[in-house]
């Protein structure tokens, strides 16, 4: 787990903002495709979760980061 947290901070903000746009127009179709029936999509969706939530993580610390710089 650690090294996906290390990976989302190596990115840039643009390209994690890309990438939680993308994670969640896949969650979506997962969760469409869920309603339909097809329950092997759960642990992708929660996968992606906790993907998301890291993300997020990240961009907050930044943010975090910057308000104490400017103290």
């Amino acid at each position: 787990m650690k090294e996906n947290a290390d990976k989302a901070r190596g990115l840039d903000d643009a390209e994690i903002h890309k990438q939680l746009k993308d994670g969640e127009e896949q969650a979506f179709r997962l969760k469409f495709q869920m309603s339909m029936g097809q329950m092997d999509g759960l642990k992708k969706v929660r996968a992606l979760k906790k993907e998301r939530a890291r993300m997020l993580t990240v961009l907050r610390e930044r943010e975090l980061a910057q308000q104490e710089e400017r103290s």
